[in-house]
């Protein structure tokens, strides 16, 4: 369901909005449905269009708040002059789309670069670090097709975290897809020095 927001001449309006039917939106239009639907996480692809995701269940909610709540922790103990987002954030990404990954750091280098209007509401920057965690409902294709986004604009690291199959996919510029079964913790590597997330919170 797509909801317009509401104006002086009118009241706000419910459409359903059919899977086969697109609904393309620029920027400012995406920026104001966003303002005005903020129970809800929208995202743009680089062509325009606007992806609706409703709010998550409990256990995703849950592990998102373990992976944002490790990585939160790293950058406070590691004295990181980076920045650490939640699920809530979006990103302009290089080639026009605006995503939410559940999880992401930018350099502090990096965001110190942006100017004043690069740093609006969604930020126009790719992060260097970015996390998925698939849901049930999640279709795996859509989730790899945005970890390849990633990369392909300026993500050094990507990971794609498949809790119900204890699965692990890693995303690296100019390198394969490295894929990992019930692995026990992930390295950040060299992109975070001494970031480890320990995946026992997010399996249980």
């Amino acid at each position: 369901m797509v909801k317009t927001p509401a104006s002086p001449e009118t009241d706000t309006l419910s459409i359903e909005l059919p899977k086969t039917i697109g609904l393309y939106v620029t920027q400012e239009q995406f920026a104001a449905l966003a303002a005005a639907n903020r129970d809800l996480e929208l995202e743009r692809t680089a062509q325009g269009e606007l992806i609706v995701n409703p709010p998550t269940g409990w256990e995703t909610g849950e592990r998102n708040c373990s992976v944002t709540g490790e990585l939160y922790l790293w950058w406070r103990n590691a004295g990181e002059p980076g920045k650490v987002f939640d699920s809530s954030t979006g990103f302009i990404l290089p080639n026009g789309a605006t995503r939410a990954p559940d999880a992401s750091w930018v350099s502090g280098e990096r965001w110190q670069a942006l100017t004043p209007e690069q740093k609006g509401t969604f930020a126009n920057i790719c992060p260097d670090f970015v996390v998925e965690l698939r849901s049930s409902s999640d279709s795996l294709k859509s989730l790899q097709d945005k970890m390849r986004e990633y990369i392909d604009n300026g993500a050094k690291l990507g990971w794609l975290i498949a809790p119900q199959q204890r699965r692990v996919e890693i995303y690296r510029p100019g390198k394969d897809v490295n894929v990992l079964e019930n692995p026990a913790e992930l390295s950040a590597e060299e992109v975070l020095p001494g970031f480890v997330l320990n995946l026992r919170r997010v399996w249980n």
